[in-house]
This record gives C-alpha cells, sequence and structure tokens, in this order.
C-alpha cells in the first residue's frame, strides 16, 4: 500500500489550523504520516496541533502524527525540515488553511496507482479555491494537462503546489532553494519534474479535485515580490527570451478576455 507524507508548516496559525488537520483526521485511507512543522508559534498553534494529535492516537485509524516546534529560517526552510523527515512514499504539502476536499480524497489518489507498478514520480489533480468560511469561490484558473512535464509550467503554474504529491525518495533530493522567498515551490516543482524526466519516470493525473486552497496566501499578499522572483524563476528554467514571449502572451491573452 502507498504511504503518504502530509506536510503542514505553521506559524501563529491558531485561526486556520483546525479546518485543515480536521480534513486530514477524516481521511478513510489509513497509511497517512501528518508532519505538523512549526516555527516556534507562541499562540494556540501548537496546543491545537497536540489535540489532534492526541484524536488522531485515540481514533487508530492508522494515522501518525508528528509535532516539532523550534525557530526557522522562513517556510521554505521549514519545509526543508519536513522534506528530511518524511518517510512515506509520497509527499504533499498542505498548508495550514487549506484541507483535503472529502474523507475519500488519499484513496482517490492512492488508486491511481496500479498494483505492483513502479510508483510515478509525480500524482497530480485539480484545486479548488476556497473564502476565509471555507466555501467555495471558484476552481483554479489553470486547468492540470492529461500529459505534465516540466516545460508545462512555461505556461504558468498549472498544479497547485497543494495537488502535486511527489515520490519522497526523488524529492528529498532536491530541497527547496531558500534564496527564494515567495517562489520557491514553482522552482521545486519544476526541478522535480525534470528529476523525474532524467529518470524516465512518469507523471500521472489525477481526475478530480484533491486539494481546496484558501485564498490569500503568501503569494497573494506579497503579490509584486511573488510575480519578481517567479519571472527568475522561468528565466532559469526556460531562458530569458522564451519567458518574455510567453509573458507577452499572457499579457495579450488577458487583453482579448477583457
Amino acid at each position: 500500500m502507498i504511504h503518504f507524507s502530509i506536510i503542514t508548516i505553521t506559524y501563529q496559525a491558531e485561526a486556520v489550523l483546525e479546518k485543515t488537520v480536521e480534513s486530514v483526521l477524516e481521511q478513510q485511507y489509513a497509511y497517512v504520516e501528518h508532519l505538523i512543522i512549526d516555527g516556534a508559534s507562541k499562540d494556540r498553534t501548537v496546543a491545537i496541533a497536540e489535540a489532534y494529535k492526541e484524536r488522531s492516537d485515540a481514533a487508530d485509524n492508522g494515522h501518525s502524527v508528528l509535532i516539532t516546534s523550534e525557530p526557522d529560517k522562513g517556510l521554505y526552510d521549514a519545509m526543508n525540515k519536513g522534506l528530511v523527515k518524511a518517510t512515506g512514499d509520497y509527499v504533499v504539502f498542505l498548508n495550514a488553511g487549506d484541507f483535503l476536499p472529502s474523507p475519500h480524497t488519499l484513496e482517490t489518489v492512492a488508486a491511481c496507482v496500479g498494483e505492483g507498478e513502479e510508483l510515478p514520480a509525480v500524482l497530480y489533480g485539480e484545486t479548488d479555491i476556497v473564502d476565509s468560511n471555507y466555501q467555495f469561490l471558484r476552481h483554479r484558473r489553470l486547468k492540470v494537462p492529461k500529459v505534465l512535464t516540466w516545460r508545462s509550467f512555461r505556461q504558468g503554474m498549472l498544479v497547485c503546489h497543494q495537488a502535486f504529491y511527489a515520490r519522497t525518495d526523488l524529492a528529498r533530493t532536491l530541497l527547496y532553494n531558500t534564496a527564494y522567498r515567495h517562489s520557491a515551490d514553482v522552482d521545486w516543482c519544476i526541478r522535480v519534474m525534470k528529476e523525474a524526466e532524467r529518470r524516465g519516470l512518469p507523471m500521472r493525473q489525477v481526475d478530480a479535485v484533491i486539494a481546496n486552497f484558501l485564498a490569500g496566501g503568501d503569494s497573494k499578499q506579497n503579490h509584486r515580490a511573488s510575480l519578481n522572483e517567479r519571472f527568475h524563476v522561468m528565466c532559469k528554467h526556460y531562458g530569458f527570451f522564451s519567458t518574455i514571449i510567453m509573458h507577452l502572451w499572457f499579457v495579450i491573452r488577458g487583453v482579448v478576455k477583457k
């Protein structure tokens, strides 16, 4: 059976963590490791996480919960700590406030892998956007492609980070670049897909919504800085002129849609 490592990074997250952990606790799939990597929060974040761990242990549902709380050097440093600790076959990052859409989400993801076959490098699916009350706002504007390669992200981040399940043995060799403050997730996903191609490993679409994303995250709050970093990430992987051409197309497409 496939084992999943879900990593949730927290800092002062008492207002939004409950929804995230509840969605993991409700999963009917048994082979789950949930790593909560906290940055030494001073609010009730750790208390909420510990209460969740007690409930999970009491449920005897096959899940294991590991909580650490210590100072870190930012979001991506904390994510790297999670990657190092992960022991599952696949790792996925579920931010505080984001949540799994149904109690059967992990079953749906796992069912995409046939018994006895070599594990695909990445399992990926669709994402819905929710508001501060966790109500559906819209489907994510960018649709995931049926065939995903590292070149696909030239058109934008077609797969949301929270719906990108990477094989742990591959992902652990590719830690997040902490020189980026807002867009290291884009860079990391591209590098994971490049490594998948190098190793000749497939990537497989999960034909379902497998993540609910809370609107107003870091990239939204730091929109200009995030766009600037993302431009540099795209130049790094796809070249300066190719990136300029694609950005001109984004502008033209936006004008036409208006």
